[in-house]
């Protein structure tokens, strides 16, 4: 039995099936390979088939427990926020009026948020700021201190976790000649302590205004 010649294709139409195919391989690449591969759509294509929700970037795993630090904690305390106003008289008032210290109570690895700002002042070398914290250990027992900051300024933000059970804060001077008020912002995990206690010998209230946040010292 014999065959029959298979006749080439026209010149005409291999070119336009050539054409076609490779028109038919771009629209594949931008409409379903990008969007689904790459993040990339430029037809809208993959948005209208949904096939921009299959991508997704490459991971890289991190132990959030790594360095010795946990990232993610939980609280027993519940999260508070206040607004504490300290006012300072000036140098000639004398050191029990122009400085003192406020501290709040927290657990180890408890996380607190500040702000706080001097009103009644513009000259930050006028206002002097030591930042610490320390256990409040028994009678005859040692005590532990960490110093995170000392300088002069009107200002400071930013957050404290604390590095063992006991109390932080700062300790308040204030060298101008005029009275101030030390407005101070907290958020997080910690508790007030009570006016008189260590921490609070000044007597200082929170969420009150200055003038009755301090007996017998008045605002600027």
């Amino acid at each position: 039995m014999s065959r029959e010649p298979v006749r080439p294709m026209p010149r005409g139409r291999l070119i336009l099936a050539v054409l076609g195919a490779a028109v038919l391989a771009v629209l594949i690449v931008l409409g379903a390979i990008l969007p689904a591969e790459f993040n990339r759509d430029p037809l809208g294509v993959g948005k209208l088939s949904g096939l921009s929700r299959l991508w997704a970037p490459d991971e890289t795993v991190v132990d959030p427990a790594s360095e010795g630090a946990a990232r993610a904690r939980e609280y027993d305390l519940p999260f508070r926020t206040d607004v504490v106003e300290i006012p300072l008289g000036d140098f000639l008032a004398g050191a029990d009026k122009s400085e003192l210290e406020y501290k709040v109570r927290m657990q180890k690895d408890a996380t607190l948020i500040y702000s706080w700002e001097v009103i009644g002042t513009s000259e930050p070398r006028d206002f002097r700021y030591d930042q610490h914290g320390h256990t409040t250990p028994a009678p005859g027992q040692p005590m532990t201190v960490a110093t995170y900051k000392q300088a002069f300024g009107l200002r400071q933000q930013g957050a404290l976790t604390a590095p063992f059970d006991g109390i932080q804060g700062w300790q308040f001077s204030n060298s101008s000649e005029r009275p101030v008020v030390v407005r101070l912002r907290l958020s997080g995990f910690y508790a007030l302590i009570p006016p008189g206690q260590p921490g609070n010998e000044a007597g200082i209230r929170a969420n009150v205004q200055a003038a009755e946040a301090r007996p017998a010292t008045t605002s600027p």
